[in-house]
């Protein structure tokens, strides 16, 4: 049996009856963001609340949880905490974003079907840093200094390829 989060849930039935849908939803199960967080461990919860503005079915949703991800300063992990607060349009074509008000985003929703986790990994793609870095670079794990060998080079020869060309010359 698949999770509440996993099943397409109609957005029209959603917004009129102004649900509001509780989320656990574990990192390991979110497969576009396995390539940006170190760890897939962890869960992200939060709430979804359905309405209607406009015509338009709209989403509240709130998020927040915490991902492990890689510094790229000194490669190690770090955690990085998630909340986050949006309103979005669920639209059924894409022909519809140009309906959607400047203070909403559009999301598409094929067929007026919409998952939890399709929401709920949109928004952690859009807030989770590209470059994510410890805040302060003293967290960062520096790794030992290895202590530089000095390898001395030979002395440099100087040739003279004409030292003894005046004594050829001279016979």
């Amino acid at each position: 049996m698949s999770p509440p989060w996993s099943k397409p849930l109609d957005i029209d039935r959603l917004a009129d009856g102004e649900a509001d849908v509780d989320f656990a939803v574990p990192l390991a199960e979110l497969p576009r963001l396995r390539s940006k967080i170190a760890s897939v461990e962890g869960m992200v919860r939060g709430r979804v609340h359905f309405t209607r503005e406009s015509g338009l079915v709209v989403a509240d949703l709130t998020v927040s949880g915490e991902a492990t991800m890689s510094c790229q300063r000194c490669l190690e992990a770090m955690s990085q905490p998630v909340s986050s607060e949006v309103r979005v349009a669920l639209i059924t074509a894409e022909a519809d974003a140009g309906r959607v008000p400047e203070h909403l985003e559009p999301v598409l929703a094929a067929g007026g079907r919409v998952t939890i986790g399709e929401l709920v990994e949109e928004e952690l793609l859009l807030e989770l840093p590209i470059v994510p870095l410890h805040a302060e670079a003293s967290e960062c794990v520096v790794a030992e200094e290895v202590p530089a060998v000095k390898v001395e080079a030979p002395e440099p020869t100087t040739q003279k390829p004409f030292a003894q060309l005046g004594e050829l010359l001279k016979r």
